[in-house]
């Protein structure tokens, strides 16, 4: 995964595919992340991820309070913590599932992120903190996250919307599929450049298998190690494209990144949704990669995009009917497969 930022022959076709800044963040990232740390143990890459989770860390917007709890179960606490404004009521409440493959991330590895949800949309947010493999194995992470949506449902009565960020979009939609009759269901939910267990010969598995930051090399590993032995990849709490029951669903939004082996998935999911008569919408952001929300305070299209995805998460927690924010233009050249040729004036 690591690059030369001098070399511009290791960039391969990416070398001119994303912006000069995108570039300077990948090469920041890599910097992190020696050779040999793919041989360590998993406590000591995460506590590498950690500290570069700190370094990127921008601080919470003013006027956001946070508070940490705990969801019990019959074993285990799981952690959380709450994202409220100091100021005006709230409409919505966002379950936020963080990112890191299943191995990595905790509340403070996205707090920034879920600050800043709760700052651009008013509403509250709670991040959970799931346990994690391979200390961890499936369902471990799926379990934990329906836990804390059933603990959300039960002592708040906000509309709830789910949101996660690759693994964490994984257990958003397989929470939404699992509790999709349940009396308190999200009425909405955005997945962010989920990784949903998709078709790996579809276009972006093979156009970017080895794309900047995530491989397909990559995912393997973190499949493989979330696993229990004899893991069936047709359990839809493992793997949501799976389920043979896209009904039911609330309305959704994927965003994906261009140069990202995971954005057939976002396609696949919405076309599903649409076919069993639900509401979904896809957006592919051009010129990035995997993980770009980390990049929004210095490439102005990760900016740009996260900004959409706020907006995005405001008129979801709005409820029904709601408009979805403008389209990015081009969508990497495929209007066949693109969101911005459908008629969003009603959603």
């Amino acid at each position: 995964m690591a690059s030369n930022p001098a070399d511009r022959g290791s960039r391969g076709k990416y070398a001119d595919r994303l912006d000069p800044e995108f570039w300077d963040y990948i090469d920041r990232v890599n910097s992190w992340y020696p050779p040999e740390i793919v041989a360590a143990p998993v406590v000591e890459q995460r506590a590498v991820y950690n500290r570069m989770c700190v370094a990127f860390h921008q601080g919470r917007p003013e006027g956001v309070t946070t508070s940490d709890g705990g969801v019990a179960t019959a074993s285990h606490a799981i952690p959380v913590r709450r994202y409220r404004m100091e100021k005006g009521a709230t409409a919505a409440i966002v379950v936020y599932y963080h990112g890191g493959g299943f191995v990595l991330g905790d509340l403070d590895s996205h707090d920034d992120i879920c600050a800043e949800i709760c700052a651009g949309t008013g509403f509250e947010v709670v991040s959970a903190d799931y346990r994690l493999a391979p200390e961890h194995l499936h369902p471990a992470s799926f379990d934990d996250a329906f836990a804390v949506f059933e603990w959300v449902a039960a002592t708040s009565t906000l509309p709830i919307v789910l949101c996660g960020e690759s693994a964490g979009g994984n257990l958003a939609a397989a929470v939404a599929q699992a509790t999709r009759r349940h009396a308190r269901r999200a009425i909405g939910q955005m997945l962010i450049y989920p990784s949903l267990g998709g078709d790996e010969t579809g276009r972006s598995y093979v156009e970017h298998a080895k794309a900047p930051l995530l491989t397909l090399a990559d995912m393997d590993f973190y499949r493989r190690i979330r696993s229990t032995p004899g893991q069936s990849v047709d359990d839809p709490t493992f793997s949501p494209l799976k389920d043979r029951d896209f009904s039911g669903l609330p309305p959704t939004v994927i965003v994906t990144a261009e140069c990202d082996p995971l954005s057939s998935d976002g396609e696949t999911y919405r076309d599903k949704i649409l076919a069993a008569g639900g509401q979904a919408v896809w957006r592919e952001e051009p010129r990035l990669v995997h993980s770009f929300l980390r990049a929004r305070p210095t490439v102005p299209r990760a900016a740009k995009a996260f900004a959409r995805i706020i907006n995005d998460i405001a008129r979801l927690g709005a409820g029904d009917r709601v408009l979805i924010s403008p389209l990015v233009g081009e969508m990497a050249g495929r209007p066949e497969g693109g969101a911005k040729d459908r008629d969003l004036s009603e959603f």
